[in-house]
């Protein structure tokens, strides 16, 4: 089995990057979006991404960009700074080829050499069994499940969240300045 190259996502893999997200917004449960954002709102999302600091990858199989994976902000209040969370998806006919995991691990590593000390998993729909195992697999823990608060497909969804430490995690101060007061 070929291995997943994972790299930066760059503006040209915008294009592959929406058709992966589009396909799960109109016929999955892992976003809880309805309407695929247009390729420009998602250049301008993963813009976003990139003018914080954070990590925004693509994986390659054969050459072609076969998932993605990035990290925001968790929450917009300054104290949530050093709490992030992330996103992965898979192109459907890649799933089960080690994509999401090869992603997983690049975010991962990424966001463990910044200053962030918690990652958060918001996993659209309780039965959502491959994500969750791949979460649980990397250190992810179960946080809690937020019931029936999305309505998508004709049914209730849930919201698993899953929390993972970063770094030292908690068992330290964050670094740098702005740790007592403002972002």
């Amino acid at each position: 089995m070929t291995v997943p190259m994972v790299r930066d996502a760059t503006a040209r893999d915008v294009p592959a990057i929406q058709h992966i997200y589009a396909g799960h917004v109109v016929t999955g449960t892992a976003s809880f979006e309805e309407v695929p954002p247009s390729v420009e709102q998602i250049a301008a999302r993963r813009d976003d991404v990139v003018a914080l600091g954070l990590p925004y990858l693509v994986a390659e199989l054969d050459g072609r960009v076969a998932g993605y994976a990035y990290a925001t902000r968790y929450r917009p209040r300054s104290a949530y700074r050093f709490t992030i969370e992330d996103s992965v998806y898979v192109a459907g006919e890649h799933h089960r080829r080690g994509v999401g995991r090869a992603l997983l691990a690049a975010l991962l590593a990424r966001c463990e050499a910044g200053p962030w000390r918690q990652m958060i998993a918001v996993i659209g729909g309780s039965d959502n069994a491959a994500s969750i195992s791949l979460h649980r697999d990397f250190g992810f823990r179960h946080a809690g499940t937020l019931q029936h608060v999305g309505w998508k497909l004709g049914r209730w969804l849930d919201s698993v969240m899953m929390q993972r430490a970063l770094g030292p995690g908690s068992d330290a101060p964050p670094p740098g300045p702005g740790v007592d007061g403002g972002a």
